[in-house]
């Protein structure tokens, strides 16, 4: 198959395994990632078929609706390109991207880089702030049927990996415990651009959240 009849089969693969999913982690969240993905990779020097099958695979089996395995993704993505003839270095490469991008990730120590997982993980970053990212912590907290604000739980800034996987705080915690922290973790020059006016926005938002909040001065 050529690049593009590549990617279509791909987009048809995900959008059938995951017709079912939370709202923000279905179909529509890989689409903007993917979609992102392809924009910052003009700038980059990176091999495009790589990046555009990592971002539409990355979310294929997701560790924390499979119990926490952290393995079933990049299995899940290596079958698949597997499956339909991918070359086998290409293969591992994606799932040493989908293995590695996440911000739980970072929880380890460095055990992967390339500039293709660079700039499908600044994709993902991005779709996880700004106001889609506000969308889709509400959704993953309705969910998981979490509070939305308790100002009597503070956020953990210290947490350990299984801490971070394990919480049950409430969302608004979520903000400041990864969503606010990604604008400086983003890699490229155009990943840190557009996440700055994101990152804006989530703290105007807040802003606005605290005041409504606050009882004692309406």
């Amino acid at each position: 198959m050529d690049h593009q009849a590549i990617i279509n089969s791909t987009i048809l693969f995900v959008r059938d395994t995951l017709k079912n999913a939370e709202g923000g982690h279905d179909w529509w969240h890989i689409h903007r990632v993917w979609t992102n993905t392809k924009h910052i990779a003009q700038t980059e020097a990176v091999d495009m078929l790589t990046v555009e099958l990592a971002a539409l695979l990355h979310d294929i089996a997701d560790s924390k609706f499979h119990n926490g395995d952290e393995e079933i993704g990049p299995k899940t993505a290596g079958d698949y390109l597997t499956s339909i003839g991918i070359d086998p270095a290409v293969t591992l490469h994606i799932q040493n991207i989908i293995r590695y991008m996440s911000f739980k990730a970072g929880f380890d120590a460095p055990a992967f880089y390339s500039p293709e997982l660079a700039v499908v993980q600044d994709a993902d970053r991005l779709d996880a702030i700004g106001a889609i990212g506000i969308a889709r912590a509400f959704s993953y907290g309705g969910h998981k049927g979490r509070e939305l604000y308790n100002p009597g739980i503070k956020p953990d800034m210290n947490m350990s990996k299984e801490a971070y996987k394990n919480s049950t705080a409430p969302t608004i915690n979520h903000f400041y415990e990864k969503l606010l922290l990604l604008k400086d973790k983003m890699n490229t020059e155009t990943g840190k651009r557009l996440a700055t006016q994101r990152h804006e926005f989530m703290e105007q938002f807040l802003q606005q959240l605290y005041a409504e909040c606050d009882l004692n001065n309406i």
